[in-house]
């Protein structure tokens, strides 16, 4: 792949999409299957770098991996919550892998065949990444663990000595994936890990999809209806065979570019009301912007408005799903009137400061923008899209939202498209597919 890509737009198609499977599924599903008892085959497995991190990690510890990427399925056999890494000494390089970096710095605190210390570190922006929430948590239920360089932030040392479990009050988080990390190593807590939420809770369907995911295996916790507290009692994963659903973040891209495209419509199968994964709430969103929806079971379909309409700007809390953020963002650039996205300030602690690299590629785009707290505000363009190159800041959901953009607008290159195989490094493929089904 060239060092840019020119985005050519497209007439109006009719489209079905399977993308990949769930970035978010195939790592939480590795790390339990990795602490499960037993052998559990997952098919569905996305291959892309965030989950080849998690598998380079899970196979430094120890776990023994039967990897099958053709057929996107991988056996892991489970060493029943004590980790069988060996010697004193061993560092984990996870990238710029958040999710896995972040489970895994809790994973790494249980017990291990024997008392190893683990460093887990990696590249420069992901040592700007705070986990300054997480550590504090982690030692207030007996993990010992430390800072390597700057406070608060990564690289962290751990030492394989098991945790007591117990109490914990957590304020609101930058980032739930801190919640998922405590929750999906409670079972293995001496005492299990009760944790209350002292606010609102960040993102709170993907901890509802890590708690659905642990249901799956063979843990249950108790909720109260307030989701205020959560309790796991202390016991352990079953070894369970699992289909990995498609990535709902990456189908929003298609979805996307059903409502934006004149004339089309997309449709994603494997994704419906069953979903564990939030961002299937995308479509709602997009159908309140005027879009046209279709909800199944197992499939999604999203239509351009009628050809006398168009999309309307829409003023929305996206706290619960910000990684629609960027997407939502490319829509309004063809909507009518002003677009508010609202409560997405854990955006400037992502791949890259979201909200600053929306803000400056939006303007090149010819939008007005502004930033006000954690607000972000567009008024698209009033003349249609300018031309323009756009830059990803190596982070892969710059480049899909923007790209999808590119098919209902003249002029829109996307700078270092390669940053796409952190999650989908065939969005290009299927991008341009799309072209194919005309109408």
């Amino acid at each position: 792949m060239t060092d840019s890509l020119a985005i050519k737009p497209i007439g109006a198609f009719r489209a079905t999409v399977t993308p990949p499977g769930s970035k978010s599924l195939t790592n939480r599903a590795l790390l339990l299957a990795a602490l499960a008892e037993g052998k559990s085959t997952l098919t569905g497995v996305l291959f892309a770098d965030d989950t080849r991190r998690m598998l380079e990690a899970l196979g430094a510890l120890g776990v023994a991996l039967d990897i099958d990427e053709p057929a996107c399925a991988v056996t892991v056999a489970g060493c029943g919550g004590v980790l069988p890494v060996a010697g004193k000494s061993l560092t984990l390089n996870l990238g710029n892998a958040g999710t896995a970096y972040r489970f895994l710095t809790a994973a790494c605190c249980l017990k291990g065949q024997d008392d190893g210390a683990i460093t887990l570190d990696g590249i420069a922006r992901l040592r700007q990444r705070p986990i300054g929430q997480l550590v504090p948590a982690l030692a207030s239920v007996g993990a010992q663990i430390t800072y390597v360089d700057v406070p608060e932030f990564p690289p962290v040392r751990v030492r394989t000595i098991g945790l007591a479990g117990g109490s914990l009050t957590l304020p609101p988080t930058l980032s739930s994936q801190y919640i998922s990390a405590l929750l999906q190593i409670a079972p293995y807590c001496r005492d299990g890990l009760t944790i209350a939420f002292d606010g609102a809770v960040t993102s709170q369907p993907y901890v509802e999809m890590t708690l659905g995911l642990m249901g799956v295996f063979g843990v249950e916790a108790q909720v109260d209806e307030q989701f205020r507290q959560v309790r796991i009692a202390p016991g352990g994963y079953r070894a369970t065979d699992y289909a990995i659903e498609p990535d709902a973040s990456n189908a929003s891209y298609f979805l996307a570019a059903g409502a934006i495209v004149p004339g089309s419509s997309c449709t994603v199968e494997g994704l419906g009301k069953r979903s564990l994964q939030g961002d299937v709430g995308f479509a709602d969103v997009l159908h309140a912007m005027g879009a046209g929806l279709m909800f199944g079971d197992d499939f999604i379909t999203i239509m351009a408005p009628p050809a006398d309409e168009r999309l309307r700007g829409i003023d929305i809390d996206l706290n619960h799903m910000p990684d629609m953020a960027q997407t939502l963002a490319c829509v309004a650039l063809f909507a009518e009137g002003r677009t508010t996205i609202r409560r997405i300030g854990n955006l400037r602690v992502k791949e890259t400061d979201r909200l600053a690299a929306l803000h400056t590629e939006l303007t090149k785009l010819g939008a007005r923008v502004l930033i006000e707290e954690d607000d972000l505000i567009i008024d698209p363009p009033r003349d249609g899209i300018t031309p323009a190159a756009i830059d990803t800041y190596d982070d892969h959901r710059m480049a899909m939202s923007f790209a999808v953009a590119g098919l209902a607008a003249e002029g829109v290159t996307i700078n270092d498209p390669r940053c796409v195989e952190k999650t989908f490094p065939q969005f290009f493929e299927y991008l341009g597919r799309l072209g194919e089904h005309g109408v």
